[in-house]
């Protein structure tokens, strides 16, 4: 039972940006170029298209030609594009263009003045179609068809993916083809990360469907250039906000001609490119850009060990002694569902802690009964477990006087008695005095009330375990987590 969505990511210490200048925001515009590679019996489709235009709510023909939105998206190219050219390089903006193969050979004059105005062609696939129901042999031809055909008509590779209508394969199936700088199928995040595939890391450069005007075509989307202009404002300044305080991320504008080229909504987009430029410390670049800055700040990484991908004997081996002695919490925890999520300290615990907790109480007595005495008689003859072993000494309690031995002997014998099972106690969150204060003050507990206190110091026992096992930043940083908490 693996789950394979990764809904941990960074967590909550996502890595320095470092973009260039110190900039505390990357801002990136995209401009979607589609317009004649969309759904048409002419370019041998089923239908007609039906995807972000101006008739909201169309429906696809079937074997029919739809001149309405044929010439909708004919206006994206005809003058919308010229529209957004002239904005552009009067503001000398860098802009990357995702380009679809089929589109672009059919607009030699716009893809000339792209390439002039030394903007990034990206590849947009090789039809503006839907690809969800594409088997992966049909959409890896596709792939590389469209790669052959960008290549020829803009005489350069592209560096950069984004398909858009995509389906489950896609970013696994670019991923190996190779050669791309970056991915951006994905909507995951607000940085740059790496995706493992096959053995290949690939960046991902996360995509926006928010901060597109592809909302204009949309229910519930902008009905004006104000709310478009709004939206994108109120996302810069809770960003740039994030960057001024010590952690920048990126921000990327979606754009399409045939929807912002209009007159109507342009001018917004012209107010919120001289709010970007208003501002210091922004760094407005192309996607290829971005993805060459992370690759040489942030170069992925060697893979660590990962719980959600172990063998069953591996797994057990490593964390059956996380609570101590009882390996079949973590056999349970093998036998359910792991992620991406449970590959941090947090995450494994929480895993762990869910089968302790999900046991009967006299299993979860015997977890325990496990547990030895504090600076008891397996202490004095060395027979605890290392991790035992290490917690205890780590509270001085391997090096206690007569007398300290003494009360805490007598001190574990009236509580067993009293209770059924060793007094427990996380000894690393302690110093010797307040281990022994703790031990007075739970004595006068009822036996519910204290069997439900040492389950919850069992499971911190064993988060403090599993947060000295992961490297050092994502232990430190889960151990101070858990300590506020």
């Amino acid at each position: 039972m693996r789950y394979c969505r990764d809904m941990h990511g960074y967590g909550q210490t996502p890595p320095a940006a470092q973009w260039p200048g110190n900039a505390r925001l990357a801002v990136q515009f995209v401009l979607n170029y589609e317009e004649g590679g969309e759904n048409c019996v002419l370019h041998g489709d089923a239908a007609s298209e039906a995807f972000l235009s101006e008739i909201v709510g169309a429906a696809q023909w079937p074997g029919q030609r739809h001149w309405n939105m044929e010439s909708i998206y004919e206006y994206g190219a005809r003058a919308g594009f010229w529209r957004l050219h002239r904005l552009f390089t009067e503001k000398q903006l860098p802009v990357t263009v995702y380009g679809v193969a089929t589109a672009l050979q059919r607009s030699p004059a716009q893809v000339a003045a792209m390439l002039e105005a030394g903007w990034e062609v990206a590849s947009h696939g090789l039809k503006w179609v839907e690809h969800k129901d594409m088997g992966p042999e049909e959409e890896r031809a596709a792939i590389a068809e469209a790669v052959r055909l960008h290549t020829l008509v803009t005489g350069e590779r592209p560096r950069g993916w984004y398909t858009g209508r995509c389906s489950i394969n896609t970013v696994d199936l670019v991923t190996e083809a190779g050669g791309f700088a970056y991915i951006s199928d994905t909507y995951a995040d607000d940085l740059p990360y790496w995706y493992e595939h096959g053995g290949r890391q690939q960046l991902i450069i996360p995509y926006t469907l928010d901060a597109n005007d592809m909302r204009f075509a949309t229910p519930q989307g902008f009905n004006s250039g104000d709310q478009f202009f709004s939206y994108l404002k109120d996302s810069f300044d809770a960003l740039y906000a994030e960057g001024a305080a010590g952690s920048p991320k990126m921000m990327s504008i979606g754009l399409h001609c045939r929807l912002i080229g209009r007159p109507g909504r342009v001018m917004a987009l012209a107010r919120f490119i001289d709010y970007v430029q208003s501002h210091e410390k922004v760094w407005i670049a192309r996607r290829v850009d971005i993805a060459e800055h992370w690759a040489k700040t942030h170069p992925p990484q060697p893979v660590t060990e990962r719980p959600s991908q172990m063998p069953e004997a591996d797994f057990v081996e490593r964390f059956g002694g996380i609570f101590e002695h009882s390996p079949w919490i973590a056999q349970r925890t093998f036998a359910g569902e792991l992620s991406p999520a449970n590959d941090t300290a947090i995450g494994l615990h929480a895993a762990l802690t869910f089968q302790f907790r999900a046991a009967s109480e006299e299993e979860r007595l015997g977890v325990l009964v496990a547990h030895p005495d504090l600076a008891g008689k397996l202490a004095q003859a060395k027979r605890l477990t290392a991790s035992s072993t290490e917690e205890q000494a780590s509270a001085g309690l391997d090096a206690l006087t007569d007398e300290e031995r003494a009360r805490f002997t007598d001190l574990n014998s009236r509580y067993v008695e009293k209770f059924g099972f060793p007094f427990i106690i996380a000894v690393r969150d302690h110093s010797r005095s307040g281990i022994l204060a703790a031990f007075e003050t739970r004595m006068k507990n009822d036996r519910d009330a204290e069997f439900i206190t040492a389950c919850c110091q069992v499971e911190r026992i064993a988060f403090l375990r599993l947060a000295a096992m992961f490297p050092d930043g994502e232990g430190r940083h889960a151990r101070d987590q858990q300590t506020a908490a």
